[in-house]
């Protein structure tokens, strides 16, 4: 029997166990009213605005990645959010997803690189990826992603959604919408592709999430010892991005860690 944080409903830790070990296209799950009632709405009211969060977070508006905005300090957190976040770092949830993912000694972020509050707002969107795999200073190997919904009436039509692809990423083979109290775990490995399609919502919303990331001292079964930042992939209908808008922002990224690396050799020969 594994207990819960008193902030998640409880669930069918086995039946959950027995999804992930036939989830394709790599292991997950979802589930839908992950956190109690009253929580979840405690924690939606406590999300700063978009413009809000736009002033104090780290924000993106590159061809990858569109209108979107973290916050990672959770000193920062309102209360309700610093809950949550405690929550998903406890011991007893850390427990039932050792279990459930079958990944044993997990540990939480406590920094939260990456994670945290997550807003996209209006034409805002994520391109599929896998995400970067280590993190060299504390010798940490990303194991799992966490990705919970506060989107109260969330329209199909305003897009946002969730989508894992096969290892070629050839194929959308699940694709979940960002509604409200939705929760999506999934393994962080080298085939673990996902994106977030177009958010298309009012000039006065935003897609809300809150988002941590599990790692593990010990390497992952065949890791060959190779550590990465986030790979982009484009889907199969976009063309354009794929050979003209990816091509030349890559080259951008390599022209400034060039122009970093010389400008740091010169100030060190003087």
């Amino acid at each position: 029997m594994h207990p819960f944080p008193n902030s998640i409903n409880t669930f069918d830790v086995e039946a959950l166990r027995t999804t992930v070990r036939n989830a394709k296209p790599f292991p997950f799950f979802y589930i839908d009213n992950f956190l109690t009632s009253e929580f979840a709405e405690r924690v939606l009211e406590s999300f700063p605005s978009f413009s809000e969060a736009m002033s104090k977070g780290r924000s993106f508006d590159a061809v990858n990645e569109k209108r979107k905005v973290q916050l990672t300090d959770s000193s920062s957190f309102a209360p309700a959010i610093q809950e949550l976040n405690t929550a998903l770092a406890s011991q007893e949830f850390l427990n039932i997803l050792d279990y459930v993912m079958d990944i044993q000694s997990l540990l939480p972020d406590d920094q939260l690189v990456g994670g945290g509050i997550h807003q996209t707002g209006p034409r805002g969107h994520l391109d599929v990826h896998v995400d970067f795999n280590y993190i060299e200073d504390r010798q940490l190997h990303r194991r799992l992603n966490i990705l919970i919904y506060f989107n109260k009436e969330w329209r199909p039509e305003w897009g946002g959604n969730i989508e894992l692809w096969d290892k070629d990423v050839q194929n959308c083979v699940h694709s979940f919408s960002p509604i409200f109290n939705r929760c999506v775990v999934f393994e962080t490995n080298e085939i673990s592709y996902h994106g977030v399609t177009s958010v298309n919502c009012p000039p006065n919303t935003a897609r809300k999430s809150f988002a941590a990331y599990y790692y593990t001292k010990e390497a992952p079964q065949g890791w060959d010892g190779t550590s990465h930042s986030t790979i982009f992939k484009a889907r199969p209908d976009e063309v354009t991005k794929k050979w003209l808008s990816m091509p030349i922002e890559n080259a951008g990224r390599k022209l400034s860690r060039w122009k970093h690396l010389i400008g740091r050799t010169i100030r060190w020969k003087k």
